[in-house]
């Protein structure tokens, strides 16, 4: 018995490794067929009002269908103006996939911020179960209940075409007088936030839709609010490998979809303000070296004051790609953003493997979408 148990084991491990060969060759193959401008345009999660010159956008016709057949973004976010009625998100989103599939082979990755309590763009509005506040969940210690909300959100959003969700927040609330992600946290504890956030992100993935961790390296000692402007942590290096990295460590061991890059400035650590999203520090020595994470990092949205007060959309989503970030999310211009980034691959600034690497990242994830 224990002999075939581990002939059967020794199978399905050689059937994984397969697989995985396989996915790895999909994604080499296909993007050796994009062109420089598909695979750029790849790279960006866009508001759907990016694409298209309406100034709220609820539908999705012949104008978008023509946008992203000269555009072919990698995904689009949703907000509260674009998210009317259950019958016309569906309506939407299937439209946007159909001219995605069509265009460029791939879904979009249709994305929403729900994490429940006051950052939910769907509970609360539709008719769907009412999602409470993180810190709850944390207070209460059941991890059950954390993978139950994230399959109930999951299930919802999946059922709306929702694919990827910009949650849960795995910020662990080391300062006290935080009020950012005060109630969006978990608690103080990372152990607990890591097991925590990941069960919530099990959750949606059952339910068919893709977790992001975030916001890395951690949002919960900062002072200030990145939506506004200046955002820093005067931790160390090893002060934050003992509390805020936890979480996301964890996240990257157990092979996580996605991970937020936050605009947080830690002077401590790279002895300037340069925001963590932007730094070939914490993105590639830390959190792909030293945590080894292999799937899609994003910016957190570029449009936020930390960002736009600073720098320009161009060089904000060049110096996010230079960094080691797979996806750039929502630049206060887009077509600026999306030239700046083309631009500097053409002139050698941004080497076409750097784009590549993250291109072959998002098809991956992209192809389990379409399993």
């Amino acid at each position: 018995m224990k002999q075939k148990m581990i002939k059967w084991i020794g199978v399905l491990y050689i059937a994984v490794c397969v697989l995985n060969c396989a996915a790895e060759v999909f994604a080499e193959d296909m993007a050796e067929e994009m062109s420089l401008e598909e695979k750029v345009a790849q790279m960006f999660i866009v508001l759907p009002e990016s694409l298209v010159d309406v100034d709220i956008v609820t539908a999705a016709g012949e104008i978008t269908e023509a946008a992203i057949n000269e555009m072919p973004v990698g995904g689009m976010i949703f907000m509260d103006q674009n998210l009317e009625s259950e019958d016309q998100i569906r309506e939407m989103m299937g439209n946007l996939q159909t001219y995605s599939m069509n265009r460029i082979g791939l879904p979009l990755f249709t994305c929403v911020d729900e994490e429940g309590g006051s950052v939910a763009r769907i509970s609360g509005k539709f008719d769907v179960p009412c999602i409470g506040d993180m810190c709850d969940i944390g207070a209460s210690g059941d991890v059950n209940a954390a993978f139950e909300t994230g399959h109930i959100v999951g299930r919802y959003l999946s059922d709306l075409g929702f694919n990827v969700d910009f949650a849960p927040d795995a910020d662990v609330l080391s300062n006290p007088d935080n009020e950012i992600v005060k109630y969006r946290s978990f608690g103080d504890d990372p152990d607990l936030v890591a097991e925590m956030a990941m069960a919530v992100v099990n959750g949606l993935q059952e339910s068919g839709v893709c977790g992001c961790l975030k916001h890395f390296p951690g949002h919960g000692a900062t002072e200030g609010d990145t939506h506004e402007g200046y955002a820093y942590t005067g931790k160390t290096m090893e002060e934050i490998r003992q509390c805020e990295l936890i979480p996301f460590a964890e996240g990257a061991g157990q092979g996580v979809d996605f991970i937020m890059a936050g605009h947080i400035s830690l002077p401590e650590i790279l002895e300037d303000n340069t925001p963590a999203s932007l730094s070939h520090t914490m993105i590639t020595d830390v959190l792909r070296g030293e945590l080894k994470y292999d799937g899609l990092v994003v910016t957190d949205a570029l449009n936020m004051g930390a960002i736009s007060q600073i720098y320009s959309s161009s060089s904000a989503a060049v110096q996010a790609v230079l960094a080691g970030n797979d996806l750039v999310l929502m630049p206060e211009d887009f077509e600026e953003a999306y030239n700046g980034v083309l631009q500097a691959v053409k002139a050698g600034t941004i080497s076409e493997e750097r784009v590549d690497e993250s291109v072959r990242r998002i098809i991956r994830v992209k192809q389990k979408m379409m399993s």
